[in-house]
């Protein structure tokens, strides 16, 4: 009796553990520890690009806001590009975001970047359909 038990409560586990949803990072962002880094825009052409960070568990956070620098950097089938600056900004609420606009090219790649504190961090490459 106590087998079937043990084996019931494995096996309800076991289903959950399954059954979780695991989480998708979306194109164009990257999960850092702290929070999520993301660029967004029309690869391919000309517009307005935006990279965007938003801290995780901001309602815990009692410290300063830190204070980011925001940007991008382009590649192609040559080339990988130095970095691009929107700006610097302190966080607000957790999150900061600076925009810009770009003109990229078809079969060109873009990701968002972030320094902090003397550290690099990126998003994954968003790329155009050549």
């Amino acid at each position: 009796m106590r087998h079937r038990q043990a084996l019931a409560t494995v096996l309800t586990l076991g289903s959950l553990l399954v059954l979780a949803p695991v989480g998708v990072t979306p194109a164009g962002c990257g999960d850092l520890t702290g929070g999520r880094l993301c660029v967004a825009g029309p690869v391919g052409g000309k517009g307005a690009f935006t990279t965007r960070y938003v801290r995780h568990g901001t309602g815990a956070n009692t410290g300063p806001a830190p204070t980011v620098r925001l940007g991008y950097q382009r590649r192609d089938a040559r080339i990988t590009a130095f970095p691009g600056w929107f700006g610097t900004l302190r966080t607000e609420d957790g999150s900061a975001a600076l925009s810009g606009m770009l003109d990229t090219a078809p079969g060109e790649c873009v990701r968002g970047l972030l320094r902090h504190a003397g550290r690099d961090y990126v998003t994954e490459w968003l790329c155009s359909r050549a």
